[in-house]
């Protein structure tokens, strides 16, 4: 499973929770999404803001072993953020990744409903396990990929340089199959 082919680009729903592949029609509402809290773009490989916002989607949007989201609020009808899978392995491993969501659906199950969608539809598609590569600086992603169910498997030390030059710890997550129910 070196592609992404098997978790196709459909679109993964639940409640107001919709998970779309990401198209132009998403732009506008991604850019205005992510402008929502321009102070987490700090811990973020890329900026998503401003003068960042074209040359970052482009090089997301780019041909490549990742699949995009925009993350849509169904009941307010907007976009409110981005998610993908990135980098799959011939040992049937996929990360979940470049995860955004805009402060107005944080702290509301908004985020637990969404990585359920990937994560059901990972399983489904016959992954043996899902990655999470997370800012150590990040504490609520942190603490969000853990009440998932997934386990801290270490550490890589200033292993990645942030768009602002600051080289980060990554926080390794990772999660079973036969641990998701």
């Amino acid at each position: 499973m070196t592609d992404l082919k098997p978790l196709g680009g459909i679109t993964l729903a639940q409640g107001q929770v919709c998970l779309e592949p990401m198209a132009d029609a998403h732009l506008a509402g991604l850019r205005s999404a992510c402008a929502e809290d321009q102070a987490i773009w700090d811990i973020y490989p890329v900026s998503m803001i401003g003068e960042h916002f074209s040359a970052s989607v482009t090089k997301m949007l780019a041909p490549s072993s990742r699949l995009v989201y925009a993350v849509i609020d169904a009941d307010a009808e907007r976009v409110v953020g981005m998610t993908r899978f990135i980098n799959p392995n011939t040992d049937g491993v996929v990360e979940i990744g470049g995860t955004y969501i805009a402060p107005s659906v944080r702290d509301t199950g908004f985020n637990a409903t969404m990585k359920k969608l990937l994560l059901d539809h990972t399983f489904a598609c016959g992954y043996a396990k899902v990655e999470f590569r997370v800012d150590t600086r990040n504490a609520r992603s942190m603490a969000a990929v853990l009440k998932l169910g997934a386990q801290q498997e270490g550490i890589l030390r200033k292993n990645r340089v942030t768009w602002t030059g600051f080289r980060r710890d990554t926080a390794v997550f990772g999660l079973l199959s036969d641990e998701w129910s």
